[in-house]
């Protein structure tokens, strides 16, 4: 009975918090997700759509064997489940995690079974009644043409922030980023160890030991820093210092260069005082990068294999693809060492840079030639990896370390913004609800769905998978020790800010290290991921540098790996050095989960802006026309790329989660009126529920990000460059730099919290209009005369 109950929770030796274990929520989850397929998809299937397999869909009749043709359901369903899955399932709930595990894990549940399968489904459904069309089609054969051209303008910069907010998580991923220290930053190196200096373009980086202590503000409380990290410190400084060894006054200060180092006795520890200018340098990640980056000619070859070299050879083509894309990872850790690695270590421009080359290509290129053969090597690895976690989490059964729920930052925290309630439903999206979903199920999907009855298992089942993934990822950030975790998503520079909070947590909910773990005896356990600090989990990963880094990527890479290395050695498969090839394989899985979305996000919205233009200049209109592909992918990716370039995680998630939730209610209202239209009314509840819900979080998290948010982006842009331009009167060199960054800022700031606050008005008045435009049509529905519904189930 004792071994049961430790399968299901443990307390802490310490604190005596009940902490509960990962492979029973795994069990619950996998348990509600099969009773809802088994009951709640089949009433939707014959009572609510009205399946019939005796009536053709438009692969059969329109079958012309490129758009339209016939596919197996399984197949279909890879495809599909490969277009739909995205960022937001993976990054999500590892961001949510600073709200506690539950309210994320409840909304992630609930949400995937009424509302976003039901959405997925019920849209698939819809469109191949209307002959595979798009969602924008659908609104013009429900509610007219008026209604189609808002519905396509809503979408198409729907997508585009979408675009920006998928792009953001794979630039926190892999590109680096200098982040800026506050003047008078106050860095301790312990006793004995030596700084390094590196000239490096007119200025230094200092490579700081392990073990150094920072203080960000000259009150502030200090901040342990257990990894290495660099600083680059405008102007030359010699090449090394050691305590005790430059000054035998011990309260001699000496100013080198532009840095003042302070000795305060010989045999004690070294203080670096930072001056204006100075910035943490974290470097991309050139394993990362590589291994991505050989995923692109790796899918070209398969796709000339089968297409070009040996047509028809899927298998052979497969085995090719996946060999070399594990391949690719283990060949990352060597040429990360080696000179190349230079070459693949990107900063965050350089990074946005290459993504978005990427995405216009992908957008430009045949289909058949990058995105299928990219979207089939992706789906194996997608399904294969979520598969093996969760097996993993039930094999390793780790500790949910994270509190149920988290009382210190329900009202937002480090992570992101905003109070539990609306921004947990904005923060966690896709593994519950996605508008972007219902793009894909009105796309290329409907078009080859073999059986009416074929849609109960790609639309709903493909989105039940990815409710699981979400509750993996949220697992697997879970997991980690709540030191651990907020040392990653906490940014460098707003440390400070944080710190009373997360003592707070740390205190509160944090897995004590018993006092016996000092002892050499107990390194093993002391080891464990419970105990493991961030400078410890950089060493295991390979050398990557983990702090300050946002976006929820890394922090689930991480997880995911513990996870991983922990179920392997129940297989007696262990070692230190195999930890930093499941992270980087971690890392690739995101990247890959992440650019199949963005390639395939930029060809839908190229396809919508060449639709709308087309209404004006014909030619414009047809795909295969190169100028207008060319000039609608340049567009499109020019759009997300800015976005990506001005914002953070903080605006970008935030924005992507509000304009994907409203074009979920936008298909929703599209879905109630065909619903209604076709004599269907009475089962009208199944998707006006979800969208009213829906519409109350996402509206109310708009006007809150509008006035708030995005407000106080403009107020504080508006006082850095007050400040800036203050301090610039009679400044010279570092100062006068200084002053100006400061004025750059500023202005930064204020364009992007007016451009956000625009988008975000403009789509919420577009949706808003075509929810009322929806409520006029039903009304007029249930008011008139009944209709008979044809046939083929249209009105």
């Amino acid at each position: 009975m004792d071994l049961f109950a430790l399968t299901l929770y443990s307390r802490d030796p310490v604190s005596q918090r009940l902490i509960l274990h990962a492979m029973p929520v795994m069990i619950a989850v996998l348990c509600c997700l099969a009773i809802a397929y088994r009951y709640y998809s089949a009433f939707l299937a014959a009572k609510v759509a009205a399946f019939d397999d005796t009536r053709p869909t438009p692969a059969v009749r329109l079958n012309d064997g490129q758009n339209y043709h016939p596919t197996n359901r399984w197949v279909l369903f890879g495809h599909h489940f490969a277009a739909i899955s995205g960022a937001g399932p993976l990054i999500g709930p590892v961001l949510a995690i600073q709200y506690g595990f539950a309210p994320g894990l409840v909304w992630l549940v609930i949400g995937v079974c009424l509302a976003g399968a039901v959405q997925d489904m019920l849209v698939m459904a819809a469109s191949v009644r209307r002959d595979g069309k798009s969602i924008a089609e659908i609104a013009r054969h429900e509610l007219g043409y008026p209604a189609a051209v808002i519905a396509s303008v809503a979408i198409l910069f729907i997508v585009v922030i979408a675009l920006a907010g998928l792009g953001l998580v794979v630039v926190k991923a892999l590109g680096g980023e200098e982040v800026k220290l506050p003047k008078g930053t106050q860095i301790t190196v312990p006793v004995a160890e030596r700084v390094r200096a590196e000239p490096q373009g007119g200025a230094t980086v200092l490579h700081f030991p392990p073990g150094c202590s920072v203080r960000y503000e000259a009150a502030g409380a200090e901040t342990a820093r257990s990894e290495p990290f660099a600083v680059r410190v405008p102007g030359p400084i010699p090449g090394n210092w050691r305590a005790g060894k430059a000054s035998a006054d011990p309260t001699a200060i000496t100013e080198t260069g532009s840095l003042h180092v302070s000795y305060t006795h010989p045999t004690d520890s070294l203080t670096f005082v930072t001056p204006a200018g100075c910035a943490q340098v974290v470097a991309g990640s050139s394993w990362g990068t590589f291994t991505i980056a050989c995923t692109i000619p790796i899918a070209l070859l398969v796709g000339l294999w089968m297409y070009r070299i040996r047509p028809g050879r899927v298998v052979e083509a497969s085995l090719i693809g996946g060999v070399l894309t594990l391949a690719a990872v283990v060949i990352g850790e060597p040429v990360s060492r080696s000179a190349l690695g230079a070459y693949f270590s990107l900063t965050r421009e350089q990074t946005i840079a290459a993504l978005g080359t990427y995405g216009f290509v992908a957008a430009v290129l045949p289909v058949w030639l990058l995105l299928g053969p990219r979207d089939y090597l992706s789906s194996f690895l997608k399904i294969g990896t979520i598969g093996l976690l969760v097996v993993s989490v039930c094999v390793a059964n780790p500790a949910l370390q994270a509190p149920a729920l988290n009382e210190v930052f329900i009202n937002g925290g480090p992570t992101f913004p905003g109070q539990i309630f609306p921004f947990v439903f904005i923060c966690i999206m896709c593994g519950s609800i996605s508008g972007f979903h219902a793009l894909v199920s009105s796309g290329t999907t409907p078009k080859m769905v073999e059986k009416e009855s074929h849609i109960r298992t790609i639309g709903y089942g493909s989105m039940l998978m990815e409710g699981l993934v979400a509750v993996t990822a949220l697992i697997a950030a879970a997991a980690l020790p709540s030191e651990l975790y907020y040392a990653i998503n906490v940014p460098i520079d707003h440390e400070a800010k944080w710190n009373d909070d997360l003592d707070r947590v740390y205190d509160r909910y944090g897995v004590k290290v018993p006092p016996e773990a000092a002892d050499p005896a107990h390194a093993t356990n002391v080891s464990s991921p419970q105990h493991l600090d961030l400078g410890r989990v950089e060493e295991k990963v390979g050398g990557e540098s983990l702090r300050g880094r946002t976006g929820g990527a890394v922090t689930l890479a991480v997880g995911m790996s513990v996870i991983f290395e922990q179920a392997f050695m129940w297989l007696g498969v262990q070692g230190e050095s195999l930890l930093k090839y499941w992270y980087h394989f971690a890392i690739m899985f995101e990247a890959l989960f992440i650019l199949t979305t963005i390639d395939a996000g930029t060809r839908i919205a190229r396809f919508l802006l060449q639709e709308s233009v087309g209404r004006v200049y014909a030619p414009v209109a047809r795909p295969d026309w190169l100028p207008g592909a060319v000039l609608a992918s340049a567009t499109v990716t020019l759009g997300w790329v800015g976005l990506v370039w001005t914002g953070s995680i903080t605006t970008i998630w935030s924005m992507f989660g509000i304009a994907n939730q409203l074009l979920a209610v936008l298909a929703l209202a599209l879905v109630t009126t065909w619903l209604v239209n076709n004599g269907r009314g009475r089962y009208a509840l199944v998707t006006a529920l979800p969208m009213l819900f829906v519409c109350s979080t996402t509206f109310t998290a708009g006007t809150q990000l509008v006035t708030g948010q995005f407000a106080g982006m403009i107020s504080s842009g508006r006082a850095k460059v007050e400040q800036g331009q203050q301090q610039l009167a009679g400044a010279t060199g570092a100062a006068h730099k200084a002053a100006e960054d400061l004025i750059a800022a500023g202005e930064k700031s204020i364009f992007t919290g007016y451009m956000n606050a625009g988008l975000t008005v403009f789509v919420i008045t577009c949706v808003l209009a075509l929810l009322l435009w929806s409520a006029a049509r039903w009304a007029s529905v249930w008011l008139g005369p009944p209709r008979r519904p044809n046939a083929d189930g249209t009105a």
